[in-house]
């Protein structure tokens, strides 16, 4: 059984990948940075739907702790479906941002991505076969007003998809990320209205978390052993 890892599990779109790849036969470890009761709700989610799960809580932006974390894994079946879905939002025109709110957003979305994703490499490679998935935004692709820290976070996730794509070309590891638009959850409800999403959105609709779980799960299996180093878009057709 192969495992997969999904960071920030514990919210939304997390919560749903999680559960898609352990329908898809993956042993997951649903991933939470501080509600653990969160990450452990949606392991017991899956293990009720006959699947396979695990919940574990660290810090992605602390390096230690997460070296630490992940260090358990060495005993065990190394990860070879790696979802990096962890991000935060800290929003405010740049003229008004305090360094805080730079350093959190970078820290969670970048930093976190290095992370993680450095210390399970070397495993992963070693058993020629895996795929990275970083989950990004469309605020990384067209940008957006208040979100300078964030769209350069997701930006950035983009060129170190498609280096690290390259770098593991041979390996049998395939990079990619997936950009959402406006998906359905308690904190974009409350952000966007009705009016809003049809104003922004071509089809007219949010999308739905179970939507870009779908597409991670498509991009972790077999079938897309060819698709590498790519920005996919799912946002309803906006530009």
């Amino acid at each position: 059984m192969k495992r997969a890892l999904v960071t920030g599990g514990s919210g939304a779109i997390g919560a749903a990948i999680a559960r898609e790849l352990a329908r898809q036969g993956l042993h997951v470890v649903v991933h939470a940075g501080s509600n653990a009761v969160a990450a452990e709700q949606v392991v017991e989610q899956i293990r009720t739907q006959g699947g396979s799960a695990a919940a574990i809580a660290f810090d992605v932006t602390d390096r230690a702790a997460t070296a630490q974390a992940l260090d358990g894994f060495a005993d065990q079946a190394p990860i070879q479906v790696l979802v990096n879905n962890a991000g935060v939002h800290d929003d405010v025109p740049l003229a008004g941002m305090h360094g805080e709110q730079w350093d959190r957003v970078i820290g969670v979305s970048l930093t976190g991505f290095y992370n993680v994703t450095h210390p399970l490499l070397l495993p992963m490679i070693r058993t020629r076969w895996g795929r990275i998935i970083n989950i990004s935004s469309v605020a990384g692709v067209i940008g957006n007003r208040g979100q300078v820290n964030y769209a350069a976070a997701k930006a950035g996730l983009h060129g170190a998809t498609k280096s690290l794509a390259l770098e593991l070309a041979t390996r049998g590891i395939t990079v990619n990320a997936i950009a959402p638009g406006i998906i359905a959850s308690p904190g974009t409800d409350k952000v966007f209205s009705t009016e809003a999403v049809e104003a922004l959105v071509p089809m007219k609709r949010a999308g739905e978390p179970k939507e870009v779980a779908a597409l991670v799960a498509f991009l972790a299996s077999d079938l897309a052993g060819y698709i590498s180093g790519q920005v996919i878009s799912i946002n309803g057709g906006m530009a």
